[in-house]
């Protein structure tokens, strides 16, 4: 059974999914250059196709389409609903959700205006699905094509990549995000690949959306730059946060928008209250806001299932620091997160879920997430001739690259299969040493960021213990980088570039079966030094997104004053 997951809306892309195995994954933006690229992802196609050696897409037995376009999934009350995944209800299923809502919100000619806009927009919706269609076909699908509810989506990427033991046990699965298909949150009981949905929170009670407007106030551009506003909380305090709880809160069980507004309404209210702000106390009272509305919110649901594994999905869990939240609740045993939390995980979720509901084959997942693009050394010598740079081949380059980072020298890394989700785990990255507390200012000036958080580190899995506190049920999902844990003395004292000023780190913890090439350098590294972990950063320029192909690692690296490019096993000095 041959599943293409495809998200075609906001980060499109795509998984294709082989019996419960991830044969390749990558999203949209990295193979057209595009920031969060939204549409239909035709180039992540042809981009699988060619990685693949696949001629057509006939091969493939469904596509599954990670939003239902107006329409809503049905959710059947059988005990087995994976027969039904197909079965779509009508557009007045929307109507009947908004019906529930019952907010001041609908009672305006806003509302009226949104109500309209609502029903209107299936039939936009339902053309749109139709050009899908003919996309598909036209490069040779014959198979059947399924659309699924944009939270369980969310909810299936978590429950099918999380690690054995608990996808075979019971786990709480929360999802959360700004909105889709009509909801900003859900929680899911998921036991060996079954989900039940237990709750749901609609689309004008979204967390995360007041996230966003925080993120525009300060002057970045919402849904892009919210990690901005997470780092820089650190700097502020949080003289706003009775504001915020009296605008959106938890409430029984829930989250309700108090305002009633939404959008620029809501923009409009919060500037009029804050009046001359500091953006550093007013991300500061949004960022511990929502931690304490996320982690009361888990706590009452985990009180209610007597559920104690908690796995989450949805963009407002790419906040680290609401994740290190989750895991220190004392009723957490084990915690996970999606390593492509955002909608650029929705598509993976659809092909995982609609695979296991056919033919029931669950696959554990690897150690690692390397399910894009790769390279053979012949390929990129090719285009490192075709930039006309000088290189040079190394037997046993790791040792090399240890030995230059040891000097002081900054490298960026290309090497074997892209990284699937938004962070980079070695194979498209920027290493340096970690001791050096300046880093961040003098190297995000050379690549051209604005970033209030430090560089991430990598850190050797062995000695994670020394490095880092509170650790327990949320190692696993350390290997991502998408969590901050509190830093030891140790950490502090070997490696203050990558923590943050109020003493957190987010790690990507490496052992020998995930990464060997990058957990060589590493080993080298820590030979001579005795400092497990080195600055792990991105391999982008700003507002670009991570490198994916050798010439844009060649383009990128002659644009961002580096000292070295590794790029296989060659190496490019600047």
């Amino acid at each position: 059974m041959k599943v293409l997951g495809i998200n075609d809306t906001h980060d499109a892309g795509i998984a294709l999914i082989e019996d419960g195995r991830v044969l390749f994954a990558i999203n949209q933006e990295r193979v057209d250059r595009i920031k969060l690229s939204f549409g239909f992802p035709m180039a992540s196609i042809d981009a699988m196709m060619n990685e693949l050696g696949m001629t057509s897409l006939e091969s493939i037995d469904f596509v599954a389409l990670s939003r239902t376009y107006g329409k809503f999934a049905e959710e059947s009350t059988k005990p087995d609903f994976f027969q039904d995944l197909q079965n779509l209800t009508k557009p007045r299923r929307i109507l009947n959700r908004i019906s529930k809502i019952g907010s001041p919100f609908f009672r305006s000619s806003l509302g009226t205006k949104f109500i309209k806009t609502a029903v209107g927009g299936w039939h936009i919706n339902n053309d749109r699905e139709l050009k899908v269609m003919n996309i598909l076909k036209g490069n040779g699908f014959k198979g059947k094509i399924v659309n699924l509810d944009h939270h369980l989506c969310h909810a299936a990427s978590a429950v099918f990549s999380c690690p054995s033991e608990l996808f075979n046990e019971k786990s709480l699965v929360v999802t959360m995000d700004a909105m889709g298909d009509g909801l900003s949150g859900t929680v899911y009981i998921a036991e060996k690949g079954k989900l039940k949905k237990i709750h749901e929170i609609n689309q004008f009670n979204s967390l995360a959306m007041y996230y966003s407007y925080v993120t525009q106030i300060c002057g970045f551009v919402p849904i892009r730059h919210e990690g901005k506003i997470t780092g820089l909380a650190a700097y502020g305090k949080p003289v706003y946060l009775k504001m915020f709880e009296d605008m959106i809160n938890y409430k029984k069980g829930s989250i309700y928008n108090f305002l009633g507004l939404q959008h620029e309404p809501a923009i409009k209210a919060i500037r009029n209250k804050i009046g001359n702000y500091k953006r550093e106390d007013l991300a500061a009272s949004i960022q511990i806001h929502c931690e304490n509305v996320v982690t009361k919110f888990i706590d009452y649901w985990i009180n209610k299932t007597k559920i104690q594994n908690v796995l989450v999905a949805g963009g407002l869990f790419a906040n680290v620091k609401i994740n290190q939240r989750i895991n220190e609740m004392p009723r957490v045993n084990n915690f996970f997160v999606h390593q492509n939390m955002g909608d650029g995980g929705t598509g993976f979720g659809a092909g995982a879920l609609k695979c296991f509901g056919e033919s029931r084959i669950y696959e554990p997942p690897r150690k690692d997430v390397y399910f894009g693009q790769g390279y053979t050394n012949e390929q990129i010598e090719e285009e490192l001739k075709k930039f006309k740079v000088k290189y040079k081949k190394y037997r046993f380059i790791e040792k090399e690259i240890a030995r230059l980072l040891c000097k002081g020298k900054v490298i960026a890394r290309f090497n074997g299969k892209m990284e699937y989700g938004p962070r980079a785990l070695g194979n498209r990255t920027i290493m340096y040493h970690t001791k050096d507390p300046s880093v961040n200012a003098w190297l995000n000036k050379r690549l051209n960021r604005t970033e209030f958080m430090p560089f991430a580190p990598v850190t050797l899995y062995e000695e994670a213990e020394k490095c880092y506190k509170n650790m327990k049920g949320a190692k696993y999902s350390a290997r991502f980088m998408t969590i901050t844990f509190d830093c030891t003395d140790f950490m502090k004292r070997k490696s203050p570039a990558v923590v943050h000023v109020d003493g957190t780190a987010r790690p990507q913890l490496i052992d020998k079966d995930s990464n060997p090439s990058y957990r060589k350098i590493l080993e080298e590294y820590y030979k001579i030094t005795k400092i497990p972990s080195l600055v792990n950063t991105s391999f982008n320029m700003h507002e670009e997104p991570i490198v994916c192909s050798p010439s844009d690692a060649i383009r990128s690296f002659q644009s961002g004053h580096l000292d070295y490019l590794a790029i296989g096993d060659f190496l490019v000095k600047n």
